[in-house]
């Protein structure tokens, strides 16, 4: 048996990263490893420049039970941009635009937000699960999905649990009233077992300051998750 902390992340509107290009950001599907550690370093009252190695030692697992891949909801943006020959090397947005003086652009980027949002979270290993459980329960920083303007539309239920696998500990997430009967067809981990599609994402903070990733080998394996109620 191993000791799980599980907790239910639930959202009418969020986003869940992608490559920050330059026009366009897009979401993906589910929340991948920095969007947790960073709720979680929110939860714990850690900034960017703060010490993330404890969070980024634990073991994650995530179940969609609500994707939200159906329902793309596009923003759109007027940004102020600096050209490069005006501000080289600035050490801030305020910076390079004095530097760049009157000689600004104005562009239009598109932002990609997903709706109905609901989603299973376990945690093992760190030997802090119990920390980050009561931190889950009276966070520092409020707690959002993906962007400031996205909040969460119920409480997280952080819970620990002693099971066989990540599976079995995420049937007993708390999800929402009005979600009961929902379930998960598949399990996203960072472990390869079983009958698993392979692919890569860039969700490993190497640098939360300079917003570099690093990629990694995710798994998809079919699961059947059906919370209690």
């Amino acid at each position: 048996m191993t000791d799980y902390l599980v907790f239910t992340l639930s959202a009418t509107i969020g986003a869940m990263g992608d490559l920050a290009g330059h026009e366009r950001r897009g979401s993906h599907l589910w929340p991948g490893r920095s969007a947790v550690t960073g709720l979680l370093g929110a939860a714990l009252g850690l900034r960017r420049e703060d010490d993330f190695s404890d969070l980024d030692e634990l073991g994650l697992a995530v179940a969609p039970f609500v994707s939200g891949s159906e329902h793309v909801v596009r923003d759109y943006h007027t940004v102020e941009t600096v050209p490069s020959a005006k501000a080289r090397h600035p050490n801030s947005r305020p910076e390079a635009l004095r530097m760049a003086g009157r000689t600004t652009n104005t562009t239009i980027t598109l932002r990609d937000y997903r709706t109905g949002l609901l989603f299973g979270v376990a945690l093992w290993g760190g030997g802090k699960l119990e920390h980050l459980r009561a931190a889950l329960e009276e966070p520092v920083f409020a707690l959002y999905f993906g962007r400031k303007s996205c909040p969460l539309s119920a409480p997280v239920a952080p819970r620990l649990i002693s099971e066989r696998s990540p599976e079995a500990a995420l049937a007993h997430v708390r999800l929402p009233y009005w979600q009961d009967g929902a379930f998960a067809t598949h399990l996203i981990t960072d472990f390869e077992e079983g009958d698993t599609h392979i692919e890569t994402r860039h969700d490993c903070a190497v640098d939360r300051e300079k917003w570099h990733f690093a990629a990694r080998r995710v798994a998809y394996r079919p699961v059947d998750i059906r919370p209690e109620t």
